[in-house]
């Protein structure tokens, strides 16, 4: 049975914008990392990686960047409070070894949250690459695929990547507003944007915490003190239909969130870009859902594409309502996200 859910909004600020407008003021959120700064990171990376600890184990107290870090404040802060989204260049990956590069991308994301596990191995460190499965498997994460993601949020605050290879063709990052996407549900059809307040089945693809169900069920808009936060996966909102005790779509729901992807999938929504090797993509996951084309990879497997990935959690990120903690496992800021298994031991792998 779906109640009735009176809308708020219509949303402002600057998390509400159009990709256009977005992609034609790349300065706003695209910055590139100077001799200085690729400098101080390999500095401070190579003496991290001198004490023998793992990468996990990288903290901003533990992680000196003298100059960076004031402008990575900055950043922070216009990833939870502004637009959303900071793309950072330079990263020099194809000089610098693995665990170098690994270390100064983790580094810079301890100055913007604190990392969570991605899977249930334990995962600090997340490796995006087609592992050769199948995407339409229940029990498979799309990112292990080369098929498209389509347009998702993450379990966490601030999702980042790092860029190590490019693909042969394809694999483009799209990002769009979900405060922009309600705001157009909100205005040209208002019924189906109540639906999706109310609390959908989401498929954990097998990753389920002790004593949790095989899916969780957050509403994909939440109004939480005079804040909207999204989360959004559909094809693992499809999945979890399998489970009988998940909660049942009805042909209003799946029209909205027909709609809701129609809305995302609009030029005049959403904007692309094409990583480099080197490049660093931070995105928050509250206001924000990113995307992944589907590619085609190099035949050499040295060539594959692939990027790093980090779950972040900031500890001065925005209140999440108490219905988060089924899949974030908390809502304590700096302490909420990541895939729980609490008998896995926490690591940086530098290898998938």
């Amino acid at each position: 049975m779906m109640a009735a859910h009176p809308l708020p909004g219509p949303l402002v600020g600057d998390s509400v914008w159009y990709g256009p407008e977005l992609a034609n003021n790349p300065q706003t959120w695209c910055f590139t990392l100077n001799d200085a700064d690729l400098a101080e990171l390999q500095r401070a990376a190579e003496r991290f990686l001198d004490t023998g600890a793992d990468i996990s184990e990288i903290r901003a107290d533990r992680f000196p960047l003298p100059r960076l870090s004031e402008r990575l404040a900055g950043w922070h802060e216009q990833l939870v409070r502004g637009t959303g989204v900071a793309l950072l260049r330079g990263l020099p990956v194809d000089d610098w070894p693995r665990a170098v590069s690994a270390a100064a991308f983790f580094g810079v994301g301890a100055y913007l949250g604190l990392a969570r596990p991605q899977n249930a191995q334990g995962h600090m460190l997340g490796h995006v690459i087609d592992m050769g499965l199948d995407a339409r498997d229940p029990r498979v994460r799309i990112y292990q695929t080369h098929a498209r993601q389509t347009f998702h949020t993450d379990s966490c605050d601030i999702v980042g990547l790092l860029c190590l290879r490019k693909s042969r063709r394809g694999g483009e990052s799209a990002l769009v507003s979900s405060n922009t996407i309600y705001n157009e549900m909100r205005r040209r059809e208002p019924v189906l944007a109540a639906a999706l307040f109310d609390p959908l089945a989401t498929d954990r693809r097998g990753e389920v915490p002790p004593g949790g169900q095989p899916f969780f069920s957050i509403p994909v808009f939440n109004w939480y003190q005079g804040l909207m936060s999204t989360i959004y996966h559909r094809q693992y909102i499809d999945s979890a239909q399998r489970f009988a005790e998940a909660f049942r779509l009805t042909a209003l729901h799946v029209e909205a969130l027909d709609f809701f992807d129609s809305l995302a999938e609009s030029p005049a929504l959403h904007f692309m870009m094409d990583f480099e090797p080197g490049d660093m993509q931070f995105v928050h996951n509250h206001t924000m859902l990113h995307d992944r084309m589907a590619f085609e990879d190099w035949p050499e497997p040295d060539r594959r594409r692939h990027l790093l990935r980090l779950w972040l959690s900031s500890p001065s990120a925005r209140p999440l309502p108490p219905v988060y903690a089924e899949r974030y496992g908390s809502v304590t800021p700096g302490e909420r996200g990541g895939v729980m298994m609490p008998a896995v031991r926490w690591h940086a792998p530098l290898e998938p």
